[in-house]
């Protein structure tokens, strides 16, 4: 191992570390990426192009000015869904049709719905979590459960399988020339297995659990249920639609925007569908605007890492290396794809870095672009959930209130190993047929 890659898993392994001790990523993050680049003998004195502050800062600005309205508006729509009863509302008619042992269930399905049908993962932790709150309370499960399902439910089965609307499923279009659909033929049958597989592993930590002890402990910030008049649940309803529908039906036209707009609508809607039903409604604008300042915040500083590192010597090296990989060129790809997510903490990111580079070199060599798309898709969804991923950090910390020491276990392993396991499959369906 060369110096300059150690240099890399040394500056990300800290990252890592601090994040699981509960430090303040707006904090840590730079100061690694300052470490990592003092080591790999990037200016940290100038304010040119090539020097510290400007490549650190420019991820970071990069990926606030990109989705900073969506945090914004998807978090005052949790506001107001939990203000006006919309979330208790549809957690109790939930309730009712599944049961309590079933409320994991119904909050992965409630993702896997959003995301599906064209919603970002972050704002479906965002408008999401009021109601996975409401259901494990009244299922009385312990709470540090709920960030795994989010992410269960969002950034595995339903993010990079074919025909997803999800990012992860359309940049390898523009590179490889081929449709969301492709190599759907081994996409299903994955997607199937992560989601079997996953919803038992689930169920089996919370049961767990629940015989260990653990019970659901309400805080004194949680918004508390009472016997108020809640909406019906057609208006409680109608927001979440007007979001699936809208960011579904204008993602090709708007791409983003569709999802401010969106979102916008989905405010709007909430307001005037349950306007009797509000209490607090300047508290919700203020809550909701701080916590997505804090979840943008975090995340940016994550990415703002990523940035930094993909200029690194460590990281060019690491590209040359899964390059030459020999043997099938799947699975160099997936190799080169998991390994630059993981260090980049981002699937989109790492997809995007690696394939102005992998898809010529592996389509030069004869790989089926279709196969590559779908493998390309399923192993960006790996490494990048590690501690420091900006998504992670968002839900556990801003959204859920959780820490990574209690809650980032179930997250690892629905969110890694099953997409690891799934990339395995995907290169060795593909190879046998």
């Amino acid at each position: 191992m060369t110096l300059e890659i150690l240099v890399l898993a040394l500056s990300l392994t800290l990252l890592i570390w601090l994040t699981m001790r509960g430090a303040n990523l707006i904090v840590a993050a730079p100061f690694c990426a300052l470490i990592l680049a003092f080591l790999s003998g990037i200016d940290i004195a100038t304010v040119e192009e090539h020097g510290f502050t400007f490549i650190y800062m420019k991820g970071f600005t990069s990926f606030f000015a990109s989705w900073f309205l969506v945090f914004l508006l998807g978090s005052i729509f949790g506001k107001l869904m939990e203000d006006c009863g919309a979330a208790e509302k549809i957690s109790h008619y939930i309730m009712s049709h599944v049961g309590p042992s079933q409320a994991p269930f119904a909050v992965v399905l409630a993702c896997a719905v959003l995301t599906y049908g064209g919603v970002s993962a972050f704002v479906v932790a965002f408008t999401s979590y009021p109601i996975a709150l409401s259901l494990f309370r009244e299922a009385n499960l312990p709470r540090r459960f709920i960030p795994g399902c989010l992410a269960f439910g969002s950034v595995t089965f339903t993010m990079t399988t074919a025909g997803s609307p999800e990012i992860q499923n359309w940049i390898p279009i523009k590179y490889l020339q081929t449709s969301p659909w492709a190599g759907w033929e081994v996409s299903l049958p994955i997607a199937l297995f992560m989601a079997i597989a996953g919803y038992f592993w689930l169920n089996k930590m919370v049961a767990t659990a629940v015989e260990n002890g653990e019970t659901f402990i309400d805080r004194d910030n949680d918004p508390h249920p009472d016997e108020r008049d809640l909406p019906g649940l057609l208006p409680a309803l109608l927001p979440l639609i007007s979001i699936v529908l809208i960011s579904f039906l204008a993602h090709e036209e708007l791409h983003q925007n569709a999802l401010v707009l969106a979102l916008l609508v989905g405010c709007i809607l909430t307001y005037l569908l349950n306007i009797k039903h509000f209490h607090t409604l300047e508290n919700d604008l203020h809550e909701g605007a701080y916590s997505a300042l804090i979840a943008t915040g975090n995340t940016c500083a994550v990415v703002g890492f990523g940035a930094l590192a993909k200029v690194t010597p460590g990281f060019d090296i690491a590209m040359d290396f899964v390059l030459s990989l020999p043997g099938s060129g799947l699975v160099s790809a997936a190799v080169a794809i998991v390994i630059i997510a993981g260090i980049t903490g981002s699937a989109s990111g790492g997809q995007s870095i690696a394939l102005p580079e992998l898809a010529p070199h592996y389509l030069n060599a004869g790989v089926d672009a279709s196969e590559l798309h779908r493998v390309v898709s399923i192993s960006s969804g790996a490494l990048d959930s590690l501690p420091h991923n900006g998504y992670v950090v968002t839900t556990v910390r801003a959204i859920c209130g959780e820490s990574h020491a209690t809650a980032y276990g179930p997250i690892f392993a629905l969110t890694l190993i099953l997409p690891l396991i799934g990339t395995v499959l995907a290169v060795t369906l593909f190879t046998i047929f």
